[in-house]
């Protein structure tokens, strides 16, 4: 396992293509082409060029980026950086003179669906009363009792019980 302070450095005049791994926090000077994997922070500095997908704990962005960035923690694109893709994170910082081209997605539960959807998309029932509903049934009209699994139905108005057999 990694240390936290340690950092993978890819150099300024370093071309790289395939999948970059770190298991600490990772930071980039040069050219990356492929999937980067860091299990601490992303750095791009500002002469870096990378057209990628990124999955790490935080990143940040000061250089020039092409891919989908997916985040545990913070996104922030710096003074200068350049976004082209989509950002999933809890935390998006776009500092003065940073451009963002594309979609974020911040807050994520663990269903994958944004906060606002996964609440909006549960069905809503209306409650269910036990008691008698003598009031609302027009006189004569026979009032459906549930009816447990194993329970006898009652007519007398109260709801039916289960019994052991």
């Amino acid at each position: 396992m990694a240390q936290e302070n340690e950092v993978t450095v890819i150099g300024q005049g370093a071309r790289l293509e395939g999948t970059v791994v770190s298991a600490g926090s990772l930071r980039i000077d040069g050219q990356v082409k492929g999937q980067i994997n860091a299990d601490g922070d992303v750095m791009l500095s500002a002469q870096s060029q990378v057209e990628a997908d990124i999955r790490a704990e935080n990143v940040v962005i000061a250089g020039r980026f092409t891919g989908n960035i997916q985040v545990t923690g913070k996104a922030e694109l710096a003074r200068g950086g350049r976004v082209d893709g989509n950002i999933t994170s809890k935390v998006l910082v776009v500092q003065e003179g940073g451009i963002f081209c594309g979609q974020s997605t911040m807050d994520q539960p663990a269903g994958g669906q944004p906060a606002a959807a996964a609440t909006a998309s549960r069905p809503v029932s209306p409650p269910v009363s036990t008691t008698s509903n003598a009031d609302a049934e027009p006189a004569g009209a026979p009032s459906p009792a549930p009816v447990a699994s194993g329970a006898e139905p009652k007519s007398d108005g109260e709801p039916a019980r289960a019994t052991a057999r």
